[in-house]
C-alpha cells in the first residue's frame, strides 16, 4: 500500500506557482543587478532561491531550483564578463548551497512524514478504541460522527460510549481536560470503567461514583510521574424501556433534544463538578430526570462544537442550526451538523463527537445475554429477566 493511498501527500508547491516563482525571481535579480552596474552584484542572491524552495517545496522541486540558479549565476557571471576564478568560486558557492538544500529539504519531508504518521496512528487508535457507529441496542438507536483532530499536539480526549445493561442502555459522552496522548490515557480509564460498571451497578448514581473512583486513580498515578491531574466533564445517560431519561452532568454540555418541529436544551440544572472533584462539592451527584417521547431525537456533543469558531471568531450557533432543521430533521442529523461545522469553521481545530439518539422500535422478543453482555432476539436465556 503507497503513502497516498494512507492519505499522506508529499508536501510540494503548486507546479504553476513554482515555475512562475523562479523565473519571476531569477529575471527581478539579474535585471536589477545589470541595472546597478558593477558597484553593488545582487545577482548573488539567488544563492537563497533554494533554501526558500526547500521549506516549503518537495526534495524535486528544490533539486530543479538549485540547478536553475547554478545556471543563471553561472550565465550571469559570463556576461558581466569577471575573472575566469571568480565566475568558478561564484558558481561552485551556489552549486554547494544548492546540494545542501535539498539535503535540508530531504531532511525536512521525512520529518514532517514521521509526525503525519503520528498523527494518523493516535487519530485511528481513538477511532478503535470507541465503538463503529451506528448502534442499537433494546430500546435506543445511536448514530454520530466521531472526528479526532490529526495534529499531535491537538488531539484531545473526546469519547463516547454506549452500554446495554440488565437495567437499561447507559451512554457517555466525555471530554478529558488537556489534549495529547495523556488526555487520551485519562479518558481510556474513564471508558474502562464505564464499561464495567453500567453493567454492574443497579443505579447510574453508581456508575458515576465509579467513573470519579477511575479518574482520581489515574490522577494519583499522574502526580507520580510529573504529569498534570486533570478534569474530565461528563454527561451520563440511563434509558430504559420507560418514555423518561435519567441524566447526571458532570460538567458537561447538556443536552438537546428535537421534537414536533422544536429543539432545546434540556434544563439540568446546575451542573454537578467534573470527575475527578467530587471531594470538593459539598452535596453528592444527583440524576435528573426529562421525558424523552417516541419519535425524538436527542443530541450530544462536546465542547469541539459549541466552542468551534469561524474566521471571524464567531461561536457556532448549534441551537439556532439545531431549531432550523427541527421542522424536517435531515436522515443523519449528526452528519449534516458534521459538514455545516466544516463549513462554518473552515477546519475544526478541536475533536468533535456528535451523538443522536432515538427510542428504537420495539425488537421481536429481546433478553439480556450475560455471556455477550448485550440485547439479543429471542427468548433470554435461563434465569435472566428480559
Amino acid at each position: 500500500m503507497t503513502e497516498e493511498d494512507h492519505g499522506l501527500q508529499r508536501p510540494s508547491l503548486p507546479a504553476p506557482v513554482f515555475i512562475l516563482g523562479l523565473i519571476v525571481v531569477s529575471v527581478v535579480v539579474v535585471a536589477l543587478d545589470l541595472r546597478t552596474g558593477s558597484a553593488i552584484r545582487l545577482f548573488p542572491l539567488l544563492i537563497f532561491l533554494p533554501a526558500v524552495v526547500s521549506g516549503l517545496g518537495s526534495v524535486r522541486q528544490t533539486a530543479i531550483a538549485s540547478a536553475w540558479v547554478v545556471v543563471v549565476v553561472a550565465c550571469t557571471v559570463a556576461y558581466v564578463g569577471r575573472q575566469w576564478d571568480d565566475n568558478m568560486l561564484a558558481t561552485g558557492f551556489t552549486a554547494l548551497f544548492g546540494v545542501l538544500s535539498v539535503f535540508s529539504c530531504r531532511y525536512r519531508v521525512r520529518r514532517e512524514e514521521e509526525v503525519h504518521r503520528l498523527r494518523s496512528a493516535v487519530a485511528a487508535l481513538q477511532r478503535q478504541i470507541v465503538r463503529p457507529l451506528p448502534l442499537r441496542t433494546a430500546n435506543v438507536v445511536v448514530d454520530g460522527i466521531y472526528q479526532p483532530v490529526e495534529e499531535d499536539t491537538m488531539v484531545g480526549g473526546d469519547m463516547y460510549e454506549v452500554a446495554p445493561s440488565p437495567y437499561g442502555t447507559r451512554v457517555l459522552i466525555t471530554d478529558v481536560q488537556g489534549k495529547g496522548l495523556p488526555a487520551i490515557g485519562t479518558a481510556l480509564a474513564v471508558l474502562g470503567a464505564f464499561r464495567e460498571a453500567a453493567y454492574r451497578e443497579p443505579t447510574l448514581a453508581g456508575v458515576v461514583t465509579s467513573l470519579e473512583n477511575a479518574v482520581v486513580r489515574t490522577n494519583a498515578f499522574a502526580t507520580l510521574t510529573g504529569e498534570p491531574e486533570r478534569l474530565v466533564t461528563a454527561l451520563v445517560l440511563d434509558l430504559d424501556q420507560e418514555l423518561e431519561v435519567e441524566a447526571i452532568n458532570c460538567g458537561h454540555i447538556a443536552p438537546f433534544v428535537i421534537h414536533d418541529g422544536g429543539a432545546w436544551e434540556i434544563n439540568l440544572g446546575e451542573p454537578a463538578v467534573p470527575l475527578g472533584l467530587a471531594s470538593l462539592s459539598p452535596s453528592p451527584r444527583r440524576g435528573i430526570r426529562f421525558p424523552f417521547p417516541q419519535g425524538a431525537t436527542m443530541l450530544l456533543c462536546t465542547d469541539g462544537v459549541t466552542e468551534a469558531r469561524n474566521p471571524a471568531g464567531l461561536f457556532y450557533p448549534l441551537e439556532t442550526r439545531l431549531r432550523a432543521w427541527a421542522a424536517s430533521p435531515p436522515p443523519r442529523l449528526a452528519e449534516t451538523l458534521g459538514e455545516d461545522l466544516r463549513e462554518f469553521t473552515g477546519t475544526p481545530r478541536d475533536d468533535v463527537a456528535v451523538l443522536t439518539l432515538r427510542r428504537a422500535e420495539p425488537m421481536r422478543r429481546v433478553g439480556w445475554s450475560a455471556d455477550s453482555r448485550q440485547f439479543v432476539d429471542g427468548e433470554p436465556p435461563d434465569g435472566h429477566e428480559p
